[in-house]
């Protein structure tokens, strides 16, 4: 099992990166993240999957909220996404490979593999063999994280010196109205940490104090947040978590 890097409990990160929309930063887009380097924070990304089998940065399955498109990501090419512009701003949708490009190693990446089956079950492979593939050799400090646990057991083969972790929460209907009760139920537990040989989670900051949480971090997970919107909410989750996502102010970076 990999060690979650040194540097992912250090500076803040970003939430989709540092996006501001009256700056004209929209999220998980290349100005956010090249704001989020300037000024020093861990940055934390989405990854959807192209038609053709390309890793997308971008949270959304489909294009409505974020751009001026409208439909599934995965039934647009990589090159077709990259023409189309993030609402907000004027950048495209980026391809992992290019946000790899432009962060070169300069601050921790935290990227979220988004679920593919639906309801977080065993479809998926096919945005993991892509993040795996385009991965592959980069220097930088990298961790992946997924909902889905099948994500993470897919990455454990595909790139097993990959730190791994699960992105994890309440699980209440809700929040999660089309995900089956017993999945819920299920999820809410952690159940799948060693399993899926995960060495941390990011865990939902109104949370952070379930049993479940404590007993990890007693066990030496490294416990992340999200998403954190002031210094208020910062303070109160740092008794738990070593460190936190956040957006919409300006979180200070330890000296």
């Amino acid at each position: 099992m990999s060690r979650l890097p040194a540097q992912f409990l250090g500076a803040p990160i970003a939430h989709r990166a540092l996006h501001d929309l009256a700056a004209g930063r929209p999220e998980n887009s290349p100005s956010a993240i090249e704001a989020a380097c300037r000024a020093g924070y861990g940055i934390e990304i989405d990854l959807q999957l192209s038609s053709d089998g390309q890793a997308m940065v971008f949270h959304d399955y489909d294009l409505n909220r974020l751009t001026h498109e409208v439909g599934p990501v995965r039934q647009r090419s990589a090159q077709a996404l990259g023409q189309i512009c993030l609402r907000g701003g004027t950048d495209g949708i980026p391809r992992l490979d290019q946000v790899l490009a432009q962060v070169a190693g300069r601050v921790p990446l935290l990227i979220e593999i988004k679920d593919q089956d639906g309801a977080m079950g065993a479809g998926v492979g096919a945005l993991e063999a892509a993040a795996a593939r385009t991965l592959k050799g980069y220097d930088g400090p990298v961790a992946v994280m997924s909902f889905n646990p099948h994500s993470m057991t897919a990455m454990a083969g595909l790139a097993p010196d990959l730190p791994r972790g699960l992105t994890t929460c309440d699980y209440t209907a809700e929040d999660w109205p089309l995900l089956p009760a017993g999945t819920r139920t299920r999820l809410r537990d952690i159940p799948d940490y060693d399993a899926t040989g995960a060495c941390f989670i990011s865990h939902q900051a109104s949370d952070l104090g379930a049993t479940r949480v404590a007993d990890l971090k007693a066990r030496g997970a490294a416990i992340l947040c999200w998403t954190i919107r002031s210094p208020e909410a910062e303070a109160a989750a740092r008794q738990i978590a070593h460190n936190v996502t956040f957006e919409g102010y300006p979180a200070a970076i330890p000296a």
